[in-house]
């Protein structure tokens, strides 16, 4: 997900896109765990994304 895109949503389109990417990655975890998943940077990519919407919703708060 590129930074772009996310900075055109607003705080609550954020949050819920937020809390849908933390539930992915607690399920990622647990496949990683158990050894059913396939792609295990995914999880690198999940934590990334999460970090660029936790910005994104601090600069629209400051504001």
């Amino acid at each position: 997900m590129k930074f772009v895109e996310i900075k055109d949503l607003s705080v609550a389109e954020l949050k819920k896109k937020r809390a849908a990417l933390s539930e992915e990655l607690f399920q990622a975890r647990i496949k990683n765990s158990i050894g059913q998943l396939s792609n295990p940077v995914q999880i690198r990519g999940l934590r990334r994304d999460i970090a660029k919407i936790n910005t994104a919703i601090v600069k629209k708060v400051a504001r």
